[in-house]
């Protein structure tokens, strides 16, 4: 089934207006044709790929690479189809060009995904329930393998959320709760901020423990905030744990790489497509008249920096980082939504990207780094080079859940209903913040018991409240463009700019001939953009595989 819009671009729309949230005066469409990632793709990426072949004997990228390259071309643009919306008071019509639903790049795609995913976590699994997030980065050689072998990438996760439930449930033992159980969802990111391949995990964990009560209902039990030697104990554990399995899977973290490439299977089948996922774990290019030289960066200092100081739960241990600091209370489900949007972020935004004079793409920072560096500055190929090291392949899950909250865990229904009916009442502190501190537990003479339908859920006393799904909530398969458009920029998409009457879905066009007649009718570019044919040889050098690495 096709899907169209996107909250991030506003769904093939663009709002005028000062800000999201306010009322836009006109509906102009987005036209992806005329940003700069759109461009540098249709542009270069034919020489990418006929490259690409011609230094591996025609084997190339894998095929789910190329395919994420094309559908992206074909992202937006209304000549490959749309659906149209028409008023039936004024009778306007609107058009809606189709989505790619790629899940590597595409800002829009997967701004909606993000959007949607955010939706779904808050209105039908975390609900009102405390979450904190435990983010765990590992060092380059594990980051490098983990990009390829998604079933090592589920097993190393799978160590530290136990680790980390291990943690809640112990905790709750040591205040007389026996038999708790607690439940997490992970977010795989598989980016840095400078487009760099970094797998590693955002985790939200629920602060606490379900237990289950003789009558069979169960009760939630929050848990105070860690301390800053619960992080680096736990830690410890996670990577000794980590370093113990991949070892059974022939890395060996404590000694340095060995040109025995035998066992990387990506390496044999696409050998140019390592090297690229190779380059993009450590910063460097793979190809081009750059190859192996380090990503070029705008404002690096020469002088050494200032080693960072010491954050409150947070702790580094050889390679491994694992950060705790980011808590939501119990109830602020604004805030929630807020976390889950960050974990479930796209990789690159439009915004951030900027063409240079001589043809070059500069992409800005969010933060500025610790040596000053506000920007990374890429040639065309390079840019494309790190957009493929980052496409995951096809069917795998992103988004894991754990424990109670697992597929197929018994209570995972009874947890999410009670979570949900035990937050119903729940309120925020207007001066609740994120900073890590100590949650009430109940039957404390500071804390709030309030049990409703067979859950006990403590929180602090507050006035404020969040919106909240109706009674018997269920979630849709797919959420409607224009409610995501309507929950993410607070606008009414569907109100017909004219009139202020309600736009309907009229049809989906995607015979070519309608397509054409429609399209020339309005005056709008009846023929996509093609991707312009490749050049000829001589910009790519290959590098050797990735080989001696020691860690970070």
């Amino acid at each position: 089934m096709r899907r169209y819009g996107s909250p991030v671009s506003c769904g093939g729309l663009s709002i005028s207006g000062e800000g999201l949230g306010r009322a836009r005066d006109t509906y102009i469409r987005r036209r992806p044709e005329d940003t700069i990632l759109y461009g540098i793709v249709r542009q270069h990426l034919e020489n990418f790929l006929a490259e690409a072949r011609q230094r591996s004997d025609g084997r190339g990228l894998p095929q789910f690479v190329d395919r994420e390259f094309r559908e992206f071309l074909r992202c937006g643009v209304l000549a490959y189809g749309f659906a149209r919306f028409r008023c039936y008071d004024c009778t306007r019509e609107i058009l809606v060009a189709f989505s790619c639903k790629g899940r590597g790049f595409c800002p829009s795609c997967c701004g909606r995904r993000m959007a949607e995913l955010a939706a779904h976590l808050v209105d039908g699994v975390l609900g009102g329930l405390p979450v904190r997030q435990w983010v765990l980065t590992l060092p380059y050689r594990l980051r490098y393998a983990l990009a390829w072998d998604h079933r090592l990438c589920r097993a190393v996760l799978a160590v530290f959320v136990r680790a980390v439930l291990g943690f809640e449930r112990r905790r709750a033992a040591q205040r007389g709760i026996r038999g708790g159980v607690g439940g997490a969802v992970t977010a795989i990111q598989r980016f840095g901020s400078a487009l760099n391949t970094n797998v590693h995990f955002h985790t939200l964990v629920v602060q606490g423990v379900f237990v289950e009560k003789a009558d069979g209902t169960l009760r939630f039990v929050p848990s105070p905030a860690p301390c800053d030697s619960d992080i680096v104990s736990l830690l410890a554990t996670v990577r000794r744990r980590i370093m113990r399995l991949v070892k059974r899977h022939g890395i060996d973290l404590e000694q340095p790489s060995t040109e025995d490439d035998s066992g990387d299977e990506r390496l044999l089948e696409y050998p140019l497509y390592a090297k690229i996922q190779g380059a993009a774990v450590v910063g460097r290019v793979a190809t081009g008249r750059r190859a192996g030289a380090r990503v070029a960066r705008v404002g690096q200092s020469i002088y050494p920096t200032e080693p960072k100081a010491n954050e409150s739960l947070h702790a580094h241990i050889e390679g491994f980082d694992l950060h705790a600091a980011v808590a939501v209370p119990a109830g602020d489900r604004k805030r929630l939504e807020h976390l889950c949007r960050y974990a479930l972020r796209p990789p690159l935004a439009q915004e951030r990207l900027e063409l240079t004079a001589d043809g070059k793409v500069v992409l800005r920072l969010r933060r500025t780094w610790r040596d000053g560096t506000r920007a990374i500055c890429f040639e065309p190929l390079e840019l494309l080079e790190k957009l493929a090291a980052m496409i995951p392949k096809p069917r795998i899950n992103l988004l894991i859940y754990h424990g109670v909250l697992a597929p197929h865990a018994r209570q995972r229904s009874a947890a999410v209903r009670r979570a949900h009916e035990g937050a119903q009442r729940e309120r925020v502190s207007p001066g609740e913040g994120s900073a890590p501190g100590p949650v009430d537990l109940p039957g404390t003479a500071q804390g709030i018991e309030t049990v409703t339908s067979g859950i006990a859920v403590a929180g602090p006393p507050g006035t404020g409240t969040s919106p909240r799904p109706p009674p018997g909530y269920t979630r849709p398969k797919h959420y409607a463009w224009a409610d995501l458009l309507q929950r993410t920029f607070s606008i009414d998409i569907l109100e017909c700019p004219e009139c202020g009457g309600r736009l309907r879905f009229l049809a989906t066009i995607e015979t070519r001939a309608i397509v054409e007649k429609i399209l020339r009718h309005l005056g709008l570019p009846v023929e996509a953009p093609a991707p312009a044919p490749a050049r000829g040889a001589g910009w790519l050098r290959g590098v050797d595989a990735p080989q001696h690495w020691t860690g970070d």
